[in-house]
Order: structure tokens, then sequence, then C-alpha cells
């Protein structure tokens, strides 16, 4: 927005109206895709939950971590994480084991059964999002995970919630 020489008007451009139409339609895309993907994850397996799912994820591209390195990666509350780690602990989906190099810090791992499940959720995942995407062009697909990819490499700020 410019303000008009000599005048307290402000005058919007097309262009600044097109950006804020357009993140106007994102942040409202992007909560209905979010409250989608809690609603399924939750059939996909009624126990594992999407932070769940997440946070199993990151234990198997990791190989491993501690409770706040996670809490951290995610900017979640430990107490946050605590709750969601002492869950897949009780599920038996992932195991606490000493640091071979600093033996006070125990790393979280997945169990076999956290492989297994995670395989199954994330198969079934795929699978809904191939039938969603389908009738997609191809070029189209490339696209969408470009930007997909672009939008969360940003590097994230403790106060931010999008």
């Amino acid at each position: 927005m410019t303000a008009a020489e000599g005048s307290d008007e402000t005058v919007v451009t097309p262009d600044e109206t097109a950006v804020e139409t357009a993140v106007e339609t994102i942040q409202r895309e992007m909560t209905i895709f979010a409250r989608r993907a809690r609603a399924s994850a939750g059939r996909m397996h009624p126990e594992l939950s999407l932070v769940s799912y997440t946070l199993l994820g990151h234990l198997e591209e990791s190989g491993g971590c501690r409770a706040t390195d996670l809490a951290a990666h995610y900017a979640l509350d430990k107490s946050t994480v605590s709750r969601q780690v002492a869950a897949l602990e009780r599920a038996a989906l992932i195991e606490r084991r000493l640091d071979p190099d600093d033996h006070r810090v125990q790393v979280l791992h997945l169990t076999d059964a956290g492989r297994r499940i995670l395989a199954q959720v994330t198969e079934s995942r795929r699978a809904a999002f191939r039938e969603r995407l389908a009738d997609w062009p191809v070029e189209d697909l490339k696209r969408f995970a470009e930007y997909l990819t672009r939008y969360n490499a940003w590097p994230r700020r403790q106060s931010e919630d999008a």
C-alpha cells in the first residue's frame, strides 16, 4: 500500500490486492488441509494421532533423537512432546536407549512395531494422496510438490504459528 502524495489516503495497487487475496486463499485452504489431515490420521490408525505419526516419521528419518530435539524441531512445548512420547512408549512404538557417546542422554528410537505401524500409515496416506491427485497432470503435481517444499523450507521462528 502506498500513500498518495500530499494525501492521507492509502492507495492499494492491483498487485497488493492480488497478494492479499492469494494469502487469504492460501490460509483458508491450508486450514482445511490441516483439518482433513487430522481427521484422516485418526481413520487410518485410530491410536495414532497426526502428531504421533509426525514424531514417528521424524524418528525414522533421523535414526533416533532426544525428546528435546523433537520439541525444538517442531517448535513444540517440551511438555507436549513429553506426553506424546509417553503415549508412544506405552503403545510400544518407541523406546529409549542410552546415547553411546553420553550415557546421561536417552535417545528415542522406533521399535519394530513402530516401524510397522509407520509403514502401514504412510502407505495408507500415500494411497489417499494418489487417489485425490489421480486426475492432476504431471506438471501440476511437480509444481505443487515444489511449492510445498519451498513453503516448508522457510526458516521457522519460535513464535511462528503458520
